[in-house]
């Protein structure tokens, strides 16, 4: 389980930066395209398709950072007031909704990928919608993994933080 968990970290690690690269140039091309469109008086056509394209990896490749870091949104009100031992069953009941989920999203998604994966984007010529919506399952899969990771491991939040120069 060790060495699983040292390849989640290095998998959360490479979607933290993934995610923070997508988010960075989104919130660049989109005052590239307001700028040209006010200023420059010419509106362009790449800046709103590159804006979503990143938002999509942003969002399916942050959402499970979110997830294994335990910053996700997380309505615990009533779990965190039942007994220590109903807790835990609580988040094993979560954990295991959380992977039917999971699935069903990765095989509707990768559907979706699938059906769409030669259809061109007109403003966007050189990025197809199948691999524009790649994100999905990709970071479905990878929220199962993370899933599984804490099904078998526990929470990331009560292990030790493994960093590139160790263990902090």
């Amino acid at each position: 389980m060790t060495s699983y968990c040292r390849l989640m970290d290095g998998l959360y690690l490479l979607c933290m930066v993934v995610a923070g690269i997508a988010l960075l140039i989104m919130v660049s091309v989109i005052p590239v395209g307001i700028f040209a469109r006010y200023v420059l008086d010419g509106a362009l056509s790449w800046p709103e398709p590159v804006a979503i394209v990143c938002m999509i990896i942003f969002t399916f490749l942050g959402a499970p950072v979110g997830l294994r870091a335990g910053t996700h949104i997380c309505v615990s009100m009533l779990t965190d007031r039942l007994p220590a031992p109903l807790q835990r069953a609580a988040r094993i009941l979560c954990d295991l909704l959380m992977l039917a989920f999971c699935v069903m999203l990765f095989q509707s998604s990768f559907s979706l990928c699938e059906a769409m994966w030669s259809q061109a984007q007109a403003s966007l010529p050189a990025v197809t919608y199948g691999q524009m919506y790649l994100p999905i399952p990709l970071g479905t899969l990878i929220t199962l993994l993370f899933v599984i990771e804490r099904l078998f491991a526990g929470e990331q939040t009560a292990r030790p933080v493994v960093m590139l120069g160790g263990t902090h």
